[in-house]
C-alpha cells in the first residue's frame, strides 16, 4: 500500500497561527511590563508600610483605638488600598471588616449596632471596607432603605462619631473618587479578566447607568457629614498607586508616633487629596457653572 502524505498546511493557515503567536508575544510583554510596575510600585510603598508597623506599635503600647473607613463608588480602588495597608501589619491587632447584606434580625436592631460589634480594642486598629455610609449613598441610590431611615441616618451619623471620638477612638473617614470613566475602564476590565470577573456585581452593572444619582447622594453625604472631630478626606484614585501612598500618609498623619522617619516627606500630595469641605466648594461650584454635579 503506497504512503500517503498529508497535504500541505495551507498559507493562510500559517499566517493566522503567526498573527495569534504575535499576539501572544504581545500579551505576554503587556503582562510582563505591568508585573514590573507593580513590583516597583510595592517597593515604592515600602517605608510607608514600615511606618504603619510603628504606627501600629505605637497604638499598641498606648492602648490606644484606630477605625479607618475606606469609602467611595465600586471600583474606586478601595480593596487594593486596604490590602496594601494592612499587607505587614500584626494580624492579632489589625482587622479588615466588609460586612454583608444585613440579616433580618440585624434589620431590626439599632442601624449602628453590627458595626460597633466589630470595633476595635484598645490596642487595635480596624479598617471598614465600606461602613455605616453605606445607608448615605449605596442603600437610597437602591431603595434598601426608606427615605426617613435616610434622614435618621444624617441627623444622628455626627453625634454618633462626636461620641466615639470623645471617648477616645481615633477615626480616620477616607472616599476614594474614581471618575467615571475609569470606574468604566475597571469595570470593562472586569467582564474580560476571568480572573476579576468575580468582582463585578449586579450593582457594579448598574453603577453607571446611576452616576448622577450616586454624585448627588455623595454630595449631601459630605456637606452634612464632614464635621471638624470627623472630617472626610478625599483621594483621588485614578491612579491607584498615587491613591493607596496617599491614602497610607493620611493614616499615619492621624495621630503622633515614636520614630517617626525623618527621610520621608508626610505631607499628602493636593493634587491627590483634598478635603471634604474643598470637595463640596468644588462640586457646587461646578453645579453653578454647568448646571449639575460632577464627580
Amino acid at each position: 500500500m503506497a504512503e500517503t502524505t498529508p497535504p500541505p498546511t495551507a498559507p493562510a493557515d500559517l499566517t493566522a497561527r503567526y498573527e495569534q503567536a504575535l499576539r501572544d508575544v504581545s500579551r505576554l510583554r503587556r503582562e510582563r511590563n505591568a508585573l514590573a510596575r507593580r513590583i516597583d510600585a510595592e517597593g515604592v510603598l515600602r517605608p510607608w508600610q514600615v511606618e504603619l508597623l510603628k504606627l501600629q506599635q505605637h497604638l499598641e503600647a498606648q492602648n490606644l483605638r484606630m477605625i479607618v473607613l475606606f469609602e467611595g463608588r465600586d471600583a474606586s480602588g478601595k480593596g487594593g488600598a486596604i490590602r496594601r495597608v494592612a499587607r505587614y501589619m500584626n494580624e492579632r491587632h489589625c482587622r479588615v471588616v466588609a460586612l454583608g447584606r444585613p440579616t433580618a434580625e440585624q434589620r431590626s436592631q439599632w442601624y449602628f449596632q453590627r458595626y460597633v460589634a466589630e470595633f476595635p480594642a484598645g490596642g487595635e486598629v480596624v479598617l471598614f471596607d465600606r461602613s455605616w455610609y453605606n445607608r448615605a449613598m449605596v442603600e437610597r441610590v437602591f431603595d434598601f432603605c426608606t427615605a426617613a431611615e435616610y434622614r435618621d441616618f444624617l441627623r444622628g451619623v455626627t453625634g454618633f462619631e462626636k461620641d466615639l471620638i470623645r471617648q477616645g477612638t481615633i477615626l480616620v473617614k477616607l472616599y476614594f473618587s474614581v471618575t467615571r470613566e475609569e470606574q468604566a475602564r475597571r469595570f470593562e476590565r472586569r467582564r474580560t479578566d476571568p480572573l476579576r470577573r468575580w468582582k463585578l456585581s449586579e450593582i457594579d452593572l448598574q453603577a453607571q447607568d446611576r452616576w448622577d444619582d450616586f454624585t448627588g447622594f455623595k454630595y449631601e453625604m459630605l456637606r452634612r457629614t464632614d464635621t471638624r472631630p470627623a472630617p472626610w478626606v478625599i483621594i483621588r484614585s485614578n491612579d491607584k498607586q498615587l491613591a493607596r501612598l496617599n491614602a497610607m500618609k493620611v493614616i499615619l498623619g492621624a495621630t503622633d508616633y515614636k520614630d517617626r522617619s525623618a527621610d520621608l516627606d508626610f505631607t499628602p500630595d493636593p493634587r491627590i487629596v483634598v478635603t471634604g469641605a474643598d470637595e463640596v466648594a468644588l462640586m457646587r461650584t461646578e453645579r453653578r457653572r454647568t448646571g449639575r454635579f460632577t464627580a
